[in-house]
Parts: structure tokens; sequence; C-alpha cells
């Protein structure tokens, strides 16, 4: 009995030993995904796009259980570029992400930007989504052919608010719809907000005559009957908003706005797998498939490279654009 009581110990010292252990359990497949002490950067105030892309992608993260105790951070200014001028002097850094997109691309010219996005590491691209021209439940205007006609009529007396500096998508879009009507760029009273959540107080107090900005940032405001969307500026409709697009108001402008991650430049091979490992399990998370549904947004998911080749369209398509309207 002796015998075989040793034996047995030592059958399981060799298995403990020879059979490696499982990958891990849950959704997180495996601990390489894992990393402690991730922070996530937001180039621009709490409420603003960033913001909630940013907290709704850690929540997701967390709830899946891909990663723990991930630290949201805000660091607002010029437009994202004094964010970004942090992240490329985090050189080397694989614990930090930053929260961005299109507006940061625009910033980096309309500020004059020492340092650009070409300098970070791509992570991924998250999503796409559209942008909305809102008013408050008070406003005169009912549908977006009001809008337009006082806005041909009076354009320096029609202030239209945006959640981003100039070169932002939230500027952009409206510099096109004004083009598509027969308006130059330098006749637009744009007033410039650091984020959906500054603009919000604007357009609800009517202080601007309208705000353009992402559907996600002020679905519960529309939802709850505080704002009016007259228009979406994507090719379609969105499910649950009671408005049409441009296209379909006459206004011959189709755009849309993107969001993803990047991180520090210097990352070590491994450091950069790790991240773009996680965002790509969380992109194949349920808790992350509910949460675009939730917010509108558009799935639109490009890990790594495919990012960082898009990001370089996207700088010569936007640098091209600003130009154009005379602000690069």
């Amino acid at each position: 009995m002796r015998l075989r009581s040793a034996l047995a110990v030592v059958a399981a010292v060799l298995l403990v030993l020879l059979v490696p252990p499982l990958a891990g359990t849950g959704t997180d497949g495996g601990s390489d995904a894992q990393i402690r002490g991730l922070r996530v950067l937001v180039p621009n105030s709490p409420g603003g796009g960033y913001d909630i892309t940013a907290r709704t992608a850690v929540k997701a993260m967390e709830d899946a259980g891909l990663n723990s105790n991930v630290e949201v951070f805000n660091l607002p200014g010029a437009g994202g570029t004094v964010g970004l001028g942090r992240v490329v002097n985090e050189r080397g850094n694989g614990k930090l992400a930053m929260s961005m997109g299109l507006g940061v691309v625009g910033s980096v010219y309309t500020n004059h930007s020492p340092v650009s996005l070409q300098e970070t590491t791509p992570v991924a691209k998250l999503i796409e989504e559209s942008n909305v021209v809102v008013v408050g439940k008070d406003s005169p205007y009912r549908d977006l052919g009001q809008l337009v006609a006082d806005w041909k009529a009076r354009p320096g007396e029609t202030p239209v608010g945006g959640g981003s500096s100039p070169g932002g998508p939230d500027h952009l879009a409206p510099m096109l719809m004004a083009r598509a009507i027969g308006l130059s760029p330098k006749q637009v009273n744009y007033v410039p907000f650091d984020g959906g959540g500054e603009l919000l107080a604007s357009v609800l107090g009517g202080k601007v005559a309208f705000g353009v900005s992402g559907i996600g940032e002020y679905r519960d405001q529309i939802e709850a009957g505080e704002l009016r969307v007259l228009a979406v500026t994507g090719s379609q409709r969105l499910p649950g908003v009671d408005a049409p697009t441009l296209r379909e108001s006459g206004v011959d402008v189709e755009f849309t706005n993107w969001r993803g991650v990047v991180a520090p430049p210097g990352l070590s091979e491994p450091d950069r797998r790790k991240l773009v490992t996680l965002f790509t399990r969380l992109n194949g998370s349920p808790e992350w498939q509910e949460a675009l549904r939730r917010n509108g947004w558009t799935p639109a998911f490009a890990p790594g490279e495919q990012f960082g080749s898009f990001l370089r369209q996207e700088n010569d398509r936007v640098a091209s654009v600003l130009k154009e309207l005379g602000l690069a």
C-alpha cells in the first residue's frame, strides 16, 4: 500500500511538471492580454466622444474579464494635441493608451502641434459614428430646411457649436454643410467647445443656433426629449432616431466620424502585441457588441498595422480638406 501511495504521489508530481496549465478560463483567453496597471488617457473633457468611448470600452473590458482596474483620466487641451504630446513623450510605456479619433488628426494641423499621430503606435480603430445636427427642445427650428434658410440669410447670426476645435469632426461637418448650401467657410460662425459635454449646455441654453456632434454623446438627451435631431450626417438613418440624413434633406453631404486607440512610440514587440490582443478580444466580446448597439456606433474594427495604414490615409485626406477650406 505504501509503494502504491508513493507511486501515486510521483505520478501526480510528473503530471504537474509535464502537462502545461490551461490557457485560462472565461473570456480573457489567457494572461497574455492582461495588462496590469493599464491607464487610458482621454485628450478632451469628461462627457466628450473620446471620453464616452474610453469609459465604455474599459467597462466592457472589465465586465468581460479581459482586464481589471483600468484607470481612465482626462488631459484636455488644444483639440487633443496636449494629450497627444503626453503620449508621444511616454516613449516605451506599454501601460498607457489614448482614446482618439478624427478630431486629433485635424487638430495636429490647426494647432500647429509639434508632435503628430504618425509618431504613435497604432493599436486599433474601434468604431465609426454618424454626427447629428441638434437643437434644444425650445428651438424654433422644427426641420433642417428652416435652419438652412436662416443660415443662408444670416450666417454670422446663426452660430454653430461643435465639440471639437477647428479641424475636428464637429467642425468639418458643418463646414462641408455650409459649402454644400452655397456659403463660404469664412462666413460660418463656428463656436468650438472642448468636447460634447461642454457643447450640450450651450445648445440647451440657446447660446448657439444649432450643434453638431456624435450621436453617442447625446442619445440620452435625445431620448428624453431635451434635444431635437434635425438630421444625421451619415449615409443612412439611425435606428431609434426620428431624423432624415443630410442628403434626404437636400444638403449633399455624407460624413462619419471614427474613433480608435493609440499608444506611445517605441513599444517592445511583446507590449505592442499585448495591447493589440486586448482590444481585439474586446471587439469580439458580447459586452462590447452590446455597447455598440446601445450607443448607435457602427463597428469598424481594424487592429495594429491595419489601423496604422488607415491613419496615414486619413492624415492625407484631412490635410487636403483643411487646405481646401483655408485652414491648413
